[in-house]
């Protein structure tokens, strides 16, 4: 089921519509299209907003496409172009509220292109936001006449502190979080991708020039054994070639032992704390 309503704000200049409040209307579709908008009702609104203090205007109108992504259809574009008649820099925004349930909002805005500009081969879009990059636009979007019987327009939201602050600690992790247990099944599985192949069972210890010891315990990594390899040709490499060739030698070229430290202390780290974890589970519970 589609629904569909008016957007009311302000066109602040030549790049900002300013979107304050939307208002439902009563009209449904059931495909990829909604019923043209009902005038009586769009003027009872307004008059009903006017008394309550609202003069706002309507910037465009949105509608929405369950599951079939932001896009206008031809019955939508002739919506548009009754809007454009009253203002011609009324938008059209399309939500798809299906896709909208992973995480983020799948919404776009849109303008139609004038016909008589694309036959004469000029571009219509004179005046573009500054916003620094481009939303790379859908197939299904292209396919449905996207650049060439209309365009997209760069969606921002207005947040105040207290809204960006909530967003920022939306996905931050607390310190409960270091207590729960991953699966042993896939804690297995990513050690075992970390640790391709186990060789000799043993403590393997690799010291470094400047006193750094990194202990593997009970194997030495094959994924890690590249890395040893590498450092150990580059300390040769150091005690044969003066610093100014070494300086040269060295650009661009992989750290051996940056990346053998971060390996061994992320696997190490991983491994203590799911041990960690599952022992005050099994005291606690």
């Amino acid at each position: 089921m589609e629904v569909m309503g008016l957007m009311l704000g302000e066109f602040v200049d030549d790049y900002t519509v300013n979107c304050i409040d939307v208002f439902a209307m009563p009209q449904s579709g059931t495909g990829v299209s909604v019923e043209a908008v009902d005038p009586v009702f769009q003027m009872k609104m307004l008059e009903m907003l006017k008394q309550t203090g609202r003069a706002e205007m309507v910037v465009g109108w949105y509608h929405s496409h369950p599951g079939f992504g932001c896009w206008l259809s031809g019955v939508d574009i002739n919506t548009q172009q009754s809007f454009e008649a009253l203002n011609p820099r009324a938008v059209a925004v399309v939500v798809d509220p299906i896709q909208s349930v992973k995480g983020k909002v799948v919404i776009d805005a849109f303008r139609l292109i004038n016909p008589q500009l694309m036959m004469m081969g000029q571009e219509p879009r004179q005046t573009t936001s500054n916003i620094g990059h481009l939303n790379k636009p859908s197939i299904q979007a292209l396919i449905h006449g996207l650049n060439r019987h209309y365009y997209s327009i760069a969606i921002d939201y207005r947040k105040n502190e207290l809204e960006e602050q909530m967003l920022m600690n939306l996905h931050k992790k607390t310190w409960s979080d270091g207590l729960v247990l991953t699966k042993f099944e896939d804690h297995s599985k990513e050690n075992e991708e970390t640790v391709k192949v186990w060789h000799e069972m043993c403590v393997a210890c690799v010291a470094c020039c400047c006193g750094l010891t990194l202990c593997l315990f009970a194997s030495e990594l094959q994924s890690m054994l590249a890395l040893t390899e590498q450092y150990n040709k580059r300390v040769q490499e150091e005690e044969e070639k003066t610093p100014e060739e070494l300086e040269v030698l060295n650009v661009g070229k992989l750290d051996p032992k940056k990346h053998l430290e971060n390996d061994v202390y992320d696997l190490m780290a991983l491994n203590t704390v799911q041990c960690l974890g599952a022992m005050l589970d099994t005291i606690v519970f």
